[in-house]
């Protein structure tokens, strides 16, 4: 694949062929990724379906979303399509989705460089094919498309897809479940693939049920509108003084996928069949325990580090069958309510951190902290002694944009987290070394370091703190559910996103001592 011609392009742009099912467009992410950083000039255009077009509303690597829509449908559309296409002077096109259909249209769109899988007869009309060879089949959905770009001569490795959500929107999330008790487990009863992918409604009750009573949390049913009748199913089954305003929330028909996508990283638990939402669960972080019946979890398994995949060995299984030729369906009917209330119970977490941005909150800004000798700490530092002591974690998350810029060495990035670990009793430190230009997930204020640090630790963010001296720290708590206290020792001496605002460690100590007590975590 020839890079530099692409990027010497007079329009320099690059189509993408997105897939037409929203799990599967989930696995392309890190393919995606990959083309963004070998191609970072490039402007690139994503062509997919209008249902799965709002998962990349707000993913920085997408210049412009291009619809497939109905009027596209049949020869004429296609030609019409194409057409369009054309306009862009694309210079080529990535073809994700394995159809004929997308390598027809963009050959006739006139693009010079098709790339995709030699597969479904449409060899002759890629300029760059890859082999569908028995590796590629035998690969992860996420590594297959990956493989594909890898194979074309892109630069990728192995990547977790990550799903943009603003702030807005999880606050938006927040605020529609705010009447429900903690912790919130979200089940997503449907599978539009198919009845051979769906755990039975009466088991999804008795989980329900057990969340409620046992776990004194809340229950958030999922689902598109032709789900509503499976989470009515489900109601049916429960018991009706345990459906109360606090303990069930019924969404199942009425949002949006943007919406579905924030409801699910608000939640604390995900509980779901092999379907769209159960990829979005890892793709915005949120632990979840995942049913698997008629499919493959070494396929479409999830990919989160604390997930859990139910499944039983029954001959025939997997067999990828929309619905069971047995009619009996032991795949799923083996599977009991027993055991998947006790992974939704070993996945929700009671322990409570507090997370520290490092410079000009911890020690002094520097700018770019590049020399242990200018380390300076704080010494009000000792006051977190008293955090410790109520049993609550700390954990250090600090952007280190200066490693990638080639400012700071990595070398000292870990030498003065190594100090904050041995000296000053902190339990971790995680640190962002990527460029901003990456949009990567880790980067605050995206909360993909708190995210690791729960799965790490055990922690529960909604009964966490984030205590740091910019915006950013106090956007980061927001975009966790944590509280934020902004310290005036740095960059801000206010935010508009702050719980608190104190004039340093001591005070900030005193603060969530003041507000942990009061949350009873």
């Amino acid at each position: 694949m020839d890079k530099q011609k692409i990027q010497t392009e007079k329009n320099n742009a690059v189509l993408l062929r997105g897939v037409n099912w929203i799990g599967d467009a989930v696995m392309t992410i890190p393919a995606m990724r990959a083309l963004r950083r070998t191609l970072p000039d490039a402007r690139l255009c994503l062509l997919v379906k209008p249902w799965v077009a709002p998962l990349f509303e707000k993913d920085p690597d997408i210049d412009e979303i291009i619809l497939y829509a109905d009027e596209y449908k049949g020869l004429g559309g296609k030609v019409r399509l194409a057409r369009k296409l054309k306009e862009y002077g694309f210079a080529a096109a990535v073809l994700l989705q394995n159809a004929f259909d997308a390598a027809l249209i963009t050959f006739l769109a006139g693009i010079n460089k098709r790339i995709g899988y030699r597969r479904d007869g449409r060899g002759l009309l890629l300029t760059d094919p890859v082999a569908f060879d028995a590796q590629a089949k035998a690969l992860h959905h996420i590594d297959y498309y990956l493989n594909l770009v890898q194979k074309a001569g892109f630069n990728g490795s192995p990547d977790r897809p990550w799903l943009f959500l603003d702030l807005e929107e999880r606050l938006g999330a927040r605020s529609m479940i705010e009447g429900l008790k903690r912790p919130v487990i979200a089940l997503n009863p449907g599978a539009a693939y198919g009845s051979s992918k769906r755990w039975l409604p009466q088991r999804f009750a008795e989980v329900a049920g057990r969340v409620i009573t046992e776990l004194s949390g809340s229950v958030l049913l999922l689902g598109g509108p032709k789900e509503a009748g499976i989470a009515e199913d489900i109601l049916k089954h429960l018991d009706p003084s345990l459906v109360t305003q606090s303990s069930l929330l019924n969404v199942a028909g009425i949002t949006s996928l943007r919406q579905l996508m924030a409801l699910i990283a608000e939640s604390d638990v995900l509980v779901t069949n092999d379907s769209g939402p159960m990829h979005i669960g890892y793709a915005v972080g949120t632990p979840l325990v995942a049913v698997f019946g008629s499919t493959s979890p070494e396929h479409t398994g999830p990919v989160g580090t604390s997930d859990v995949v139910i499944r039983k060995s029954v001959e025939c299984a997997p067999c990828f069958e929309r619905q069971c030729r047995k009619n009996n369906l032991a795949c799923m009917d083996l599977i009991t309510s027993d055991e998947v209330y006790a992974a939704v119970k070993k996945l929700t977490l009671r322990k409570s951190a507090v997370f520290f941005d490092r410079d000009g909150t911890l020690c002094r800004d520097v700018h770019y902290l590049s020399r242990m000798e200018d380390l300076e700490i704080f010494s009000e530092i000792t006051a977190l002694s008293a955090l410790r002591d109520r049993g609550i974690s700390l954990i250090g998350v600090s952007n280190q944009s200066g490693i990638a810029r080639g400012l700071v060495p990595e070398s000292v990035v870990k030498e003065v987290n190594r100090i904050f670990l041995g000296q000053y009793g902190f339990d971790a430190f995680y640190y962002c070394p990527h460029h901003p230009d990456e949009h990567c997930a880790c980067r605050k204020p995206e909360p993909a370091m708190l995210i690791q640090a729960r799965n790490d630790h055990g922690i529960d963010l909604k009964r966490s703190f984030v205590v740091g001296d910019k915006d950013v720290d106090m956007r980061l708590a927001k975009a966790a559910g944590a509280k934020a206290i902004l310290v005036k020792t740095g960059k801000a001496e206010s935010s508009s996103h702050a719980d608190a605002v104190v004039e340093g460690l001591a005070e900030a100590v005193r603060t969530i001592l003041s507000m942990h007590g009061k949350a009873d975590v």
